[in-house]
Order: C-alpha cells, then sequence, then structure tokens
C-alpha cells in the first residue's frame, strides 16, 4: 500500500494545529482575568482577589508552557512538508511570524518572569503593570497569527508572479476582508473559555467547600461575563458567516450541506451528506431557515456544492457535523449564562449543586466548541491553502515521501501525548492545592528567608526565659 504523503501531511499539521490550539484560546482569556485581578487587589487591597490571582497565574503559567512547547514547531512544518508554500508565500507570511515573535512573544515572556516570581519583590504597581503587558501580548500575538490564518482564507493585497506572492498593500493585505470578523470571533471565543474554566473551577471549590468567599467572588465574575459574551458571540458568528457567504461560499454549503443553489434552503438539523453521490442520504431541517439565517431573507438564495467541481469540494460530512457541535455548544454556554442569572436570586446560584456540577462538566466545552470551529475553517476551505490561489497539493513539499511523512506524524502524536498528559498532571495538581489558606500564606521574602541558615544574632528568643526557642 503505497502511503499518500498529501494526506499525512495534512493529518500532521492538523492533529498539531488542533493540539496548540487549546491553549492560547485559554491563556488569552485567562491572562485578561488574571490582570483584572491584580487590578482589584491594587485598588482596594482585598486579600481575596490576591489569593484568586496568586492561584490562576500558577495556572497560566503550566498553560503558557505547553503552549509554547506545542507551538513552536508549526513553522517548522512549513519548512519539511510545505516548502512550496513557504517560498510561495515567504514575501508576506516571513516578516508577518517575525513580528509576532519580536511584538507579542518577547513582550510575554519578558513580563511573564515579573508576573511569576515578581510578586513582593518589585512595588505593586510594576506588578500590575507586568500582568497587563501580559494580557496585551497575548492579544498582539492573536492579532498576527489570525491576519496571516485569515489572509489564507481570503488573500487580499497581493500579486501571485511566478509562482510567488509579492505583497502591493501591506494594509488590504493584513486586514483582509475576513480578518476582523474572525480577530473578534477568537477573541471573544477566549474570553469565553477562560469565564467557563475559571467557572468550572470556581463550581468545584464550592461543591466541597474549599475558600468558599473567594470562589463565589470568581464565579460571580464570570457568570456576569458569560451572560453578555455567550449570546453577544452568537451574534458575531451571524456576522462572521454572513463574510463567509461572501468570500468562500463553497464553505457555506458544506456548513449547512446544500448541493444546489436554492431559494427556501432549510435548516438540517441531521443529515448524512454523501460527497460521491452529491447529494444528503438522510437529512431532517427546518423549512427555509437556512435562508434566513444566512441571506436574512426566507425566499434568499443559498449557494450550492454542485457549483464547483467535485475535487474542489470538502470533506462535507466533516464540516457538516463540526459546525452543528460548535452551535450545539454554544446554546448550551447562552442556557447555561442564562440559568445563572436566574439563580442569582436568594444566592442560589452558590448553593445550587445540581448546577455546580453543570458548571463543572461545561468547563471543557469551550474547548470541544473551538476545535469544531477550527475544523470547519481549515477543512471547509479544501483543497484550497490560499483560498482559490494555491492548492494544499501545489504546496507540498516535492521531495517528501508518505513514509517520512508517516514517522514525524506518528514522533509529534507520541511526544505530544507525552506533553499534554505531563501538563494535566501538574494543572490537576495545582487545582486540587487549590489557594493556600490565609495562615499558611508568606510573601516570598519569607520564605527564602526560612531557608536560610540561623545566625546568632537571628536567633529568637523566648520572651519568658530569655532561652533560644527550639524547634
Amino acid at each position: 500500500m503505497e502511503l499518500d504523503p498529501l494526506i499525512l501531511s495534512r493529518l500532521q499539521f492538523a492533529f498539531v494545529v488542533c493540539f496548540h490550539a487549546i491553549f492560547p484560546v485559554f491563556t488569552i482569556g485567562l491572562a485578561s482575568y488574571i490582570a483584572l485581578l491584580n487590578g482589584l487587589f491594587f485598588a482596594n487591597g482585598n486579600p481575596a482577589w490576591e489569593r484568586l490571582a496568586v492561584f490562576w497565574t500558577k495556572v497560566f503559567a503550566v498553560v503558557f508552557g505547553m503552549g509554547v512547547v506545542s507551538g513552536i514547531v508549526m513553522s517548522f512544518q512549513f519548512g519539511t512538508n510545505w516548502s512550496n508554500f513557504a517560498q510561495a508565500t515567504a514575501n508576506f507570511l516571513g516578516p508577518v511570524l517575525s513580528y509576532e515573535v519580536v511584538t507579542a512573544f518577547f513582550l510575554e515572556a519578558g513580563f511573564l518572569g515579573v508576573l511569576l516570581f515578581g510578586r513582593g519583590k518589585v512595588p505593586q504597581g510594576v506588578h500590575l503593570f507586568a500582568a497587563i503587558m501580559v494580557a496585551v501580548g497575548t492579544f498582539i500575538s492573536s492579532f498576527w497569527i489570525l491576519a496571516a490564518n485569515s489572509w489564507m482564507q481570503t488573500p487580499a493585497g497581493v500579486e501571485l508572479i511566478d509562482g510567488a506572492f509579492h505583497v502591493t498593500s501591506w494594509s488590504e493585505a493584513l486586514f483582509n476582508p475576513s480578518f476582523g470578523y474572525r480577530f473578534v470571533h477568537m477573541g471573544m471565543a477566549s474570553f469565553l473559555t477562560g469565564g467557563f474554566v475559571v467557572a468550572a473551577v470556581s463550581a468545584w471549590y464550592l461543591l466541597r467547600g474549599r475558600d468558599v468567599a473567594a470562589n463565589k467572588k470568581a464565579l460571580s465574575m464570570c457568570l456576569w461575563l458569560l451572560l453578555v459574551l455567550a449570546p453577544a458571540q452568537a451574534v458575531v458568528g451571524d456576522f462572521h458567516g454572513l463574510n463567509t457567504l461572501e468570500h468562500q461560499p463553497t464553505k457555506v454549503a458544506a456548513m449547512e450541506g446544500n448541493w444546489e443553489t436554492q431559494s427556501h434552503v432549510p435548516l438540517l438539523l441531521f443529515a448524512i451528506p454523501d460527497k460521491e453521490a452529491q447529494r444528503n442520504l438522510v437529512e431532517i431541517g427546518i423549512p427555509s431557515l437556512a435562508s434566513l439565517v444566512l441571506t436574512h431573507s426566507a425566499d434568499g438564495v443559498v449557494p450550492g456544492l454542485k457549483d464547483v467541481p467535485v475535487a474542489e469540494q470538502p470533506v462535507v460530512g466533516l464540516v457538516f457535523w463540526s459546525f452543528r457541535v460548535m452551535v450545539a455548544l454554544g446554546l448550551a454556554m447562552i442556557a447555561v449564562a442564562l440559568t445563572g442569572l436566574v439563580l442569582r436570586r436568594g444566592g442560589r446560584v452558590y448553593q445550587n449543586a445540581r448546577y455546580l456540577k453543570v458548571l463543572v462538566a461545561m468547563g471543557v466545552t469551550p474547548f470541544i466548541a473551538v476545535l469544531a470551529g477550527w475544523i470547519v475553517t481549515e477543512a471547509g476551505r479544501s483543497p484550497w491553502l490560499v483560498y482559490g490561489l494555491m492548492t494544499q497539493a501545489e504546496a507540498l513539499t516535492p521531495s517528501l515521501t508518505g513514509g517520512m511523512a508517516l514517522f514525524t506524524l506518528v514522533g509529534y502524536v507520541a511526544v505530544y501525548g507525552v506533553v499534554f498528559w505531563s501538563g494535566i498532571y501538574y494543572l490537576l495538581r495545582v487545582i486540587r492545592q487549590g489557594m493556600l489558606p490565609k495562615d499558611q500564606e508568606v510573601v516570598v521574602d519569607d520564605i527564602e528567608r526560612a531557608k536560610r541558615p540561623l545566625s546568632a544574632t537571628h536567633i529568637p528568643f523566648d520572651d519568658d526565659a530569655g532561652h533560644p526557642v527550639r524547634s
């Protein structure tokens, strides 16, 4: 059996991207939350805010490290598996990825050291500034990465000359037609992810009666955030869908499982798309609703998959069902947020064990929704790598063999498996430990002083007898 290097390379990059994506989408939201906690402590001195900030900074450090380890090899694959793509897009992607490192990663890494190790050693205002800079750095990083990815989805500001892309307008290339929608959509997804994770952990502590006062504050903040962002994300997603309909109609057709260009297209709740037969084997839907959602008119025309050759159609079933998973989880998030609002009356939201258990279970759903969304985004543009201009087959490294691609794929799966379980192990340890009891909390200087050997001038004496205290 001959191994296909294109399929294996696509699987490898998909695996690495999906593994890596879950970490930045969490750290972006969490970094802003940590900055807010430090700001609240700086403003009113309530120790609950500081204890929450210290705890979530530990979580952030572990997740940030996992994100760096898992993401650093992504750019290497451009050279090993997709060298034609790397060479063709070097004039645009080379500077963009370099700017991401210089303006964002260095900023995050530098101030992260102050955030992690500077508490009690630098002025409180400086420590707060470091927290803010880390949060700002995460958004700068996402700006450059999403600009690059959006350009691949809706290329603009370039000319393709002799197989190479030449930038004609940096502003048009960076702020391409889909960038704004993707940036806002991903930013809100990051805050939703951070909010649901913090809510899940806080609910877990409340179920066990641990650090109730601080975790009530954390849960209350998150529920207010989710109440605003969960419905807002649906609105942003609608605008994003309209933009996709304009620039990538085939992707929308796959999302809706629609084969013929027609009006009064039903919104399919269930279907079994068959690309070979060019139809749905089974479908259950709501009449005209897809036309209404996509065109804001019940008789609006929705493009069909048959408008393009079969070779230019994506894997319809994968895109179709990934989109429904994302939407279903989004609706569940809205329902949970609204339920929290109802339960706020009389403080029931902190005492309702059933609701707290639901919150714990919801902690993983944002990650699944993000992965489903990435699958729709990336698989939906197949077979294009640069939409309409360069296919995945054209971008592949010419000398790459199936055996080479399989070897590296297996290696990545093995190494990332170790990274993932090691990170999860330490995260669970941090969560189980929780926030230290107040009588055990000491500043870093006290810990360092306790490690030093006692000299004769520093031996503590008993007030009554005047003898050294012996432990």
